[in-house]
């Protein structure tokens, strides 16, 4: 006979195996001072020209830095550049780098390698998907099409310490753009010598905060200081150590255990046992969970269909009894967050709620679409990617659906990759998505639904004409107008069902201290320290 056993045993076995990998494969010396944070994926590249993930982008940030860094209040601060000067019509940036910049190999940083990064990205040769992020700077989307040459492309290197930018438009928002990680300058002197590979090891080069000392792959990454960084003076951590497992349970597992004392996203059955222990946390997030219609193909082609489809999702429900985690039902497309730096008000607040749940206004607006109770519509599909969550939610909106609006509902679930692509083609009726902001102004979500390649098919010349407004003006009393009104018009349109905002639910012990939640989801270590862990209590 076969001998059961455990899965609580099982769990045991499994950490004493995870903990003799880290400890022997460890050649710093973790101390009692060490930030431990659970990385939930294995990082695919190191390269801010080609990353994606928010992984990825939260090992980044430790490593590089661009011109600028956000603060607390999501505000641009000078980083590499020490200052910056702004032409009257918002165009042209001229940035003067610090002294004595240097790479952490000691080769020196200058202006000359924000020009090569930021060209790089945008080479078509390099095939980034991040190439978009530098369509602001003049030429750069003609040169990412090959319309014209990188000579032509807004950025220029005066000298070694003077960055000159031109933009296509004035953009309000150009110095947070210089935050994000395709901005990031790169090592030209390494890239060159090995482009593939570079940044896929612990040999990367970078000029952040911290050095990536050791990268063993699918397992853990560990950092140390990095003693030739402009600012070192307030990094207080002398290493890190980011253990790497997909699995949420074995992540909050890790932080109970002592091999991590922070990570992110813990199951949502977990969550009010961890906050009783003084462990959950949760963060704001800059980031939408939707449907996506798809405006070009029946019945989603006509909006009152679409306007049907959303008030038939009762949005509070979902989210009290399935999807938790203290988000936020969503009733407009741009979540809170923003600040209308005109009123000091949250763009969202002042914005409102532009959907609501009304079963009764939704087999009305389905009867004068031509489907009274339902009749003559042929079932829909939900298209969902792989994952518990995800499928959750769907059968609660089928449900819902048939319940409402008397429609049948299939469910279609894909890997991925094969549901990235069915969604990039139009493959689809309704799909999932989500949209996390790329930078702290409401134009990351605003843009999503221009002309160019939106997965909805929408083309609305009235929406389009107020994001460009919106995008070529340096009044900012403007901008946030023409944005509440084609936002309204987005939702007037129905073309995106608003499901929830996103938040960034995650556990720490309490002597983690001074790290820093963006609400566009990456986490920063620059100043963090750890007061008083349970080890140093006990050494006293």
């Amino acid at each position: 006979m076969f001998k059961i056993i455990s899965p609580k045993l099982i769990l045991i076995s499994i950490f004493i195996v995870y903990s003799f990998l880290i400890s022997g494969c460890s050649d710093e010396a973790m101390t009692d001072d060490t930030v431990r944070y659970a990385l939930e994926s294995e990082p695919s590249t190191l390269d801010p020209a080609k990353s994606t993930a928010l992984a990825e982008s939260n090992v980044e940030l430790a490593l590089f830095e661009g011109l600028t860094r956000l603060d607390e209040h999501e505000q641009p601060q000078p980083a590499a550049a020490k200052s910056w000067d702004i032409s009257p019509d918002g165009t042209e940036y001229t940035f003067h780098l610090r002294d004595n910049l240097l790479w952490n190999d000691g080769t020196p940083l200058t202006a000359h390698d924000f020009e090569y990064a930021w060209k790089r990205v945008l080479d078509p040769q390099t095939a980034s998907e991040n190439a978009y992020m530098m369509y602001p700077l003049n030429n750069g989307e003609a040169f990412f099409k090959q319309e014209v040459s990188a000579d032509q492309v807004g950025v220029k290197a005066l000298d070694d310490k003077t960055l000159y930018v031109k933009l296509k438009a004035p953009i309000t928002y150009f110095l947070n753009l210089t935050a994000f990680h395709a901005y990031y300058p790169v090592p030209r002197h390494v890239v060159e010598k090995d482009p593939e590979i570079w940044a896929a090891n612990d040999k990367i080069v970078s000029n952040g905060p911290f050095v990536l000392t050791h990268w063993i792959h699918s397992n853990q990454l560990q950092f140390v200081k990095n003693d030739k960084y402009w600012d070192k003076d307030k990094v207080k951590l002398e290493n890190m150590q980011w253990p790497i497992s997909e699995s949420q349970s074995t992540r909050v597992s890790m932080v109970e255990s002592g091999q991590a004392n922070i990570t992110v996203e813990p199951p949502i059955s977990e969550q009010e046992r961890l906050t009783k222990e003084g462990l959950f946390k949760m963060s704001p997030y800059l980031g939408s969970y939707y449907y996506s219609f798809n405006t070009q193909k029946a019945p989603f082609d006509n909006p009152l269909v679409r306007k049907a489809f959303s008030m038939a999702v009762d949005r509070e429900k979902l989210v009290n009894n399935v999807i938790k985690g203290g988000k936020e039902p969503a009733y407009a497309w741009v979540p809170p967050g923003l600040t209308n730096p005109v009123t000091k008000q949250d763009f969202r607040r002042e914005g409102g709620n532009l959907v609501e749940y009304n079963p009764q206004k939704a087999r009305e607006l389905l009867s004068e679409a031509g489907y009274p109770n339902g009749e003559g519509l042929s079932p829909i599909t939900i298209l969902y990617n792989t994952n518990e969550m995800h499928k959750a939610v769907a059968e609660v909106i089928q449900a819902m659906w048939k319940e409402n609006l008397n429609v049948n509902v299939e469910l279609l679930n894909q890997e991925s990759k094969v549901y990235l692509d069915a969604r990039n083609t139009g493959n689809f009726q309704v799909a999932r998505a989500s949209w996390i902001g790329d930078y702290a102004d409401p134009m990351t979500f605003m843009d999503v639904y221009l002309d160019e390649n939106n997965d909805g098919q929408y083309h609305n010349p009235l929406y389009n004409d107020l994001v460009h407004k919106a995008q070529n003006t340096n009044n900012q009393e403007i901008r946030m107008q023409a944005m509440h009104e084609a936002e309204k018009i987005l939702m007037d349109d129905a073309v995106v069902l608003p499901i929830y905002y996103t938040t960034q639910p995650y556990i720490a012990q309490p002597y983690v201290k001074n790290y820093r939640w963006s609400i566009l989801g990456t986490i920063d270590f620059k100043e963090a320290y750890i007061e008083n862990s349970p080890e140093k209590a006990s050494e006293k």
